[in-house]
């Protein structure tokens, strides 16, 4: 097999993102391939370790996605404070004259593709492009080590996820897919707090719900945050509650469009354009980029508002219905770069501060022992496209690596593969269940 081939049988996605099946992504030709180890989610580990422990996978994967595209050049992106990161990268790299390491300062949010292309390259993806436009491509460092595994036939099963906030001992865990997220607050020793609630993923872009049942680990999961219930993080990302507030409070004062990231890059995203709409009820965008641009970083809503409002709501909510309604980028619509751009980056410390999450920027130790659970459901479903079709029946045997569904015929998709051995207890249209 070749290297797209061995990499689609793997079920490799994007580990770092939305999971666009990375097989797809590489199937193009680009003269840079950037390793994205930025993490810049507050409080999450997975990244910056993983580049300790696994540098030589990290290289290894890749060497090999540029060489499935032609790149010329590689380039590891992370932050200049990874010291034991880049300690354990330069081992590996000292020696290949077309890979090197970007470090950046650290600020949010560096993971985003579009920053980490114009700090690399000085080039802007165009609204409505792609990386592959301006002749790059940006892939998690999580998702290289799965490519290196992927080599040598070995799918993804397993994801690394960091457990922190209002727990006892905040660790970064290797965990079978499909495991019940519940199982992972009994491995950091339990709770802090009585009445909790829970992030999945980023405390920016994460999810936040009320409960763990029913939530397991994906191949994109990189986060469980907990936090005690009336904290001021989880009142801003009430978006019922702030919604009814924001009609009548917002001043117009441009701030959220102002400390955009997206808007300092010439892309035109304009959060105080979508709240001014809703204000008055009428369509006041002007350019649907100047809400289709939006990467729902939050920077306006945990940052920039001074009245403590959600403009990142009402950019996800107004991006939805235009989608919906079939309007598109304006790929001819880009604006000059800020000449102010690098003075108006957000301070990863000043973002922890400002979110009231500075007693739990704390470490969480990597262990890289894959940890045991006796059952899983594994979702159809773990990345943008439609639900993989299983290939096993209730009753089957199931082995820790076997295929258990895929994509069905000319559909977006990405393989998926039993992540313990056991039985099939149960297949549905949402899960696969495996119990040992």
């Amino acid at each position: 097999m070749d290297i797209l081939e061995r990499i689609c049988a793997a079920g490799v996605v994007g580990a770092g993102g939305a999971g666009f099946p990375t097989h797809i992504k590489l199937d193009c030709s680009a003269e840079y391939v950037i390793a994205n180890g930025a993490e810049c989610e507050p409080l999450l580990r997975v990244d910056q370790q993983l580049m300790e422990i696994s540098a030589e996978k990290i290289v290894e994967g890749l060497e090999a996605a540029m060489q499935q595209v032609g790149a010329k050049e590689g380039v590891i992106f992370l932050k200049a404070h990874y010291h034991r990161a880049i300690d354990a990268l330069q081992k590996h790299i000292h020696s290949k004259k077309d890979i090197r390491l970007y470090t950046s300062k650290s600020y949010y949010p560096a993971g985003d593709e579009q920053q980490i292309i114009y700090e690399v390259t000085r080039r802007i993806v165009p609204p409505g492009g792609l990386p592959k436009d301006v002749g790059c491509i940006v892939s998690n460092v999580s998702t290289l080590a799965d490519i290196a595994r992927a080599m040598k036939n070995i799918p993804v099963t397993e994801r690394y996820i960091t457990v922190a906030g209002a727990v006892k001992t905040p660790r970064t865990l290797l965990a079978p897919l499909g495991a019940p997220m519940e199982s992972l607050i009994e491995l950091v020793d339990g709770v802090t707090a009585q009445d909790c609630s829970y992030i999945i993923g980023g405390p920016c872009m994460g999810t936040l719900t009320n409960t763990l049942n029913g939530n397991v680990i994906t191949k994109t999961t990189g986060g469980l945050l907990v936090l005690p219930k009336g904290h001021p993080l989880l009142r801003v990302k009430n978006a019922d509650i702030r919604f009814r507030t924001m009609l009548s409070v917002c001043c117009q004062c441009s701030m959220c469009t102002q400390m955009c990231p997206r808007n300092a890059l010439g892309l035109g995203t304009s959060p105080h354009k979508a709240m001014r709409s809703i204000a008055s009820g009428t369509n006041l965008i002007g350019d649907a980029n100047s809400i289709l641009t939006c990467c729902d970083c939050g920077v306006c809503t945990y940052h920039a508002c001074t009245f403590g409002l959600n403009p990142a709501m009402v950019m996800k909510r107004m991006k939805q219905e235009m989608l919906a309604n079939g309007i598109k980028l304006n790929r001819a619509s880009l604006r000059e770069t800020d000449f102010y751009i690098d003075n108006k980056r957000l301070s990863s410390n000043r973002l922890i501060a400002r979110l009231g999450l500075k007693q739990y920027d704390l470490p969480a130790p990597i262990d890289p022992q894959l940890q045991q659970v006796s059952q899983v459901r594994i979702p159809l479903r773990m990345l943008i496209g439609a639900p993989a079709v299983p290939v096993v029946k209730k009753g089957n045997p199931a082995r820790r690596g076997m295929l258990i569904a895929q994509p069905a015929t000319g559909a977006l998709g990405a393989n998926i593969h039993a992540s313990i051995g056991g039985t099939v207890t149960d297949v549905t249209a949402e899960y696969i269940e495996i119990r040992v």
